[in-house]
C-alpha cells in the first residue's frame, strides 16, 4: 500500500459521483479539498464519519473546505447513501479503484481475526495546487470534523 503523504503532489483523477457526473481533482483547483475515503456506504461507522462531516459542513466551508467522499460502492448505493443523510456533498463510486489507488488507500486488513483487501479509512487535506497538506490516519468516525477544524 503506497500511501500518499504530507507534500506528495496528488495525481489527476477523475470519476463518477453518485448522479454518474464526472468529477476531476482539477475542478478543486485553487480549493483547498478534503477527501475522505471509506470503507463502504450505510455502515455504522462510515455512516456516523459522513453525517458528523455533513453536520460540520458549514465550519469546514467557512474555513475555506471542499469535501468529496469516496467508496468503491455503486453509483447506486452512493446516491441512496447520499439522499439518505442528505449530504452536501458528492460521494464518488470508485467502483474501478481510480481514486482509492490514486490515493494509496486499498490494501490488507483485518476485521474479526480475518483478513483481506480492502478501503484504509483515511483522509486528505489538499490544497489549491493539489498538495496533499494534512493525512488523517486514525479517523475518529464520530468527530472526524474536530480532527480537520482543530
Amino acid at each position: 500500500m503506497n500511501t500518499l503523504k504530507v507534500g506528495d503532489k496528488v495525481s489527476p483523477f477523475s470519476a463518477k459521483d453518485q448522479d454518474g457526473n464526472t468529477i476531476n481533482l482539477s475542478d478543486y483547483s485553487g480549493k483547498k479539498l478534503i477527501v475522505f475515503f471509506y470503507p463502504a456506504a450505510n455502515t455504522p461507522g462510515c455512516t456516523a464519519e459522513a453525517c458528523n462531516l455533513r453536520d460540520n459542513y458549514k465550519a469546514l466551508q467557512a474555513e475555506g473546505y471542499e469535501l468529496l467522499g469516496v467508496s468503491a460502492d455503486s453509483q447506486k448505493k452512493q446516491s441512496n447513501f447520499k439522499n439518505k443523510y442528505e449530504f452536501p456533498f458528492p460521494l464518488l463510486a470508485d467502483e474501478d479503484h481510480t481514486v482509492i489507488n490514486t490515493f494509496g488507500v486499498w490494501g490488507p486488513k483485518k476485521f474479526m481475526g480475518r483478513e483481506y483487501d480492502g478501503i484504509h479509512r483515511k483522509t486528505f487535506v489538499i490544497d489549491g495546487s493539489g498538495k496533499v497538506t494534512n493525512v488523517i490516519d486514525k479517523v475518529k468516525t464520530k468527530d472526524h470534523a474536530a480532527q480537520l477544524l482543530g
